[in-house]
């Protein structure tokens, strides 16, 4: 059952995905930038839509109260594709760095372009960076939100933290409050996998961390909290979704986490 219902939600999930931007394209690209983004944050309520009714998927959010008002940048783990679309209805004006290669994509480069999103080119150094820098400084003027992955790319469920530096850098440059978010949907939507599983999980936004600290101890701080909001979640979904299959990496996360519990208990 759970192979023919993550077959139907892919399908569908993708159908929805290019059917949207195609037959909505006229309007997206002739209405003013900001009326437009309600077709993506739409496109992203759909979907989770189509998890709880197809897979039977659900989550709940905790702590949008800690979201500032104005620019700031969200810190999300980053454990599926789940989590590149999930918070957009909840933010305001985000706005990504993205992969250049990304905005080659017909219709989707086209959408994330009216969407003044920032391509940059991993590998760049020096004066690529310092333009970064420029373009993300001139959309947060406007008041918008950045959305940085502080581990870079996707991680399984319960692996090992592996932050980038860059975050700090950013911190420091910008100046503006790092809002960490701690969230386990690669339980669900795993990475490199066709498969998805129903279940109930949380999204726990923590309080944001303001400008000023030195960029290391902002560095260590950050991971200290995410990780340990992260543990607290993967502990929770657990319980609460006995039937889910474990990557390797859980399974050894739980395991330590429950050795430390009993060695304090």
């Amino acid at each position: 059952m759970i192979a023919l219902r993550s077959v139907l939600f892919n399908t569908i999930f993708y159908t929805n995905l290019i059917i949207r931007m195609i037959v909505l394209s006229p309007y997206y690209f002739v209405v003013p930038r900001l009326t437009a983004y309600a077709i993506p944050k739409n496109w992203a309520r759909s979907n989770h839509w189509l998890m709880r009714m197809i897979v039977g998927t659900t989550f709940e959010i905790e702590g949008l109260q800690n979201l500032p008002e104005g620019s700031f940048i969200l810190a999300p783990k980053h454990q599926s594709f789940w989590d590149t679309y999930a918070l957009l209805p909840n933010l305001k004006d985000p706005v990504y760095i993205l992969k250049r290669e990304l905005m080659w994509i017909p219709l989707f480069g086209w959408y994330a372009k009216k969407q003044r999103m920032i391509p940059v080119d991993r590998g760049a150094r020096g004066k690529v960076m310092v333009e970064v820098l420029k373009r993300t400084r001139e959309e947060l003027s406007t008041g918008r939100q950045l959305i940085i992955y502080p581990e870079g790319t996707r991680r399984p469920p319960g692996a090992e933290p592996v932050y980038k530096y860059g975050i700090a850098r950013m911190y420091r440059d910008l100046g503006i409050p790092v809002v960490p978010v701690a969230m386990h949907p690669g339980l669900f939507w795993p990475r490199r996998s066709i498969r998805r599983y129903p279940g109930h999980f949380k999204v726990r936004i923590l309080p944001p961390i303001m400008p000023g600290m030195d960029p290391d101890a902002f560095f260590a701080h950050l991971i200290e909290v995410t990780e340990r909001a992260s543990d607290e979640l993967l502990i929770d979904t657990v319980e609460r979704n006995p039937h889910l299959p474990l990557p390797p990496t859980a399974v050894a996360r739980l395991t330590e986490l429950r050795k430390v519990k009993a060695a304090t208990a």
